[in-house]
């Protein structure tokens, strides 16, 4: 079976699509079959992201190991059993479709609360939630009081993923390896850092994910998402000599490909 990587945060912003469409790229670039699924619906940017890099490649007649972009198929309602959920069904469709190709498949989750977030949450071997350096941010996470330094309880979004594993262990499937990623950090106040560090390492425990590096803020990831390449295509593209920015943002992919520690994955890039 694939094993199923979901990207996941009920808040925008927060750079699910750029470290889902980084994971998958790498993942193929090392040789293994990564089929991907966008489930916002109305956006589609991580479905953007990879119809840009497929029609970019045509133009310049690049031919780059590339995840494959799957739509959720439509269905005939009347197939539904008596009590089921349509985009349940789909979301079951897509998958199995992609099992029969994929040593991987990513689920790239939209920044709200849906049936198919929740849904795909359940699916899950990793789960990734990028998260920005930000106690607004962390709210979603868990509430913290006016000092920022005691957690006073559990949020919805980490409700929302014990559900999922509740839902994985009455099925006797394996426990959700739950990732959170602090995703574009920037040039905060120190004590703000260390105040972020200190209460996701007390959440950490608390409910049981574990904390990996992600992405600093910068400007090459927006310059990079109309053509649909990545850190690692920079080379391919013809840029012989990074700048030491480039250098740092492709170690901290390096980082984070390690730290998912996901099964027969060696960064080697």
């Amino acid at each position: 079976m694939a094993h199923i990587i979901v990207v996941g945060n009920e808040k925008g912003g927060a750079g699910k699509s750029t470290v889902s469409m980084h994971v998958a790229t790498a993942l193929a670039r090392m040789g293994h079959r990564v089929g991907t699924l966008d489930l916002d619906l109305r956006q589609k940017t991580l479905g953007r992201y990879v119809l840009n890099r497929q029609t970019y490649m045509e133009q310049q007649g690049l031919n780059l190991p590339s995840p494959t972009y799957h739509e959720l198929p439509d269905i005939d309602q009347n197939i539904l059993e008596p009590g089921e959920n349509a985009f349940d069904h789909r979301l079951s469709m897509a998958v199995a479709k992609m099992e029969a190709n994929a040593e991987f498949i990513l689920i790239d989750c939209p920044g709200s609360h849906t049936r198919l977030s929740q849904v795909a949450h359940s699916l899950a071997d990793t789960l990734i939630t990028p998260l920005n350096d930000s106690f607004v941010d962390f709210d979603l996470l868990a509430h913290v009081d006016s000092d920022g330094e005691e957690i006073t309880s559990p949020s919805v979004y980490s409700e929302m993923v014990w559900n999922a594993r509740q839902l994985r262990s009455q099925a006797g499937l394996k426990p959700i390896d739950w990732i959170v990623v602090r995703n574009r950090m920037g040039a905060q106040a120190m004590v703000n850092k260390q105040k972020m560090e200190h209460v996701i390492e007390k959440l950490a425990k608390r409910i049981g994910f574990r904390t990996a590096p992600g992405f600093n803020e910068r400007v090459i990831f927006r310059e990079l998402f109309p053509r649909g390449m990545t850190l690692l295509d920079l080379r391919d593209l013809g840029v012989k000599g990074m700048n030491i920015s480039n250098v740092a943002a492709r170690q901290e992919l390096r980082d984070l490909i390690k730290a998912l520690d996901l099964p027969g994955v060696t960064p080697n890039f």
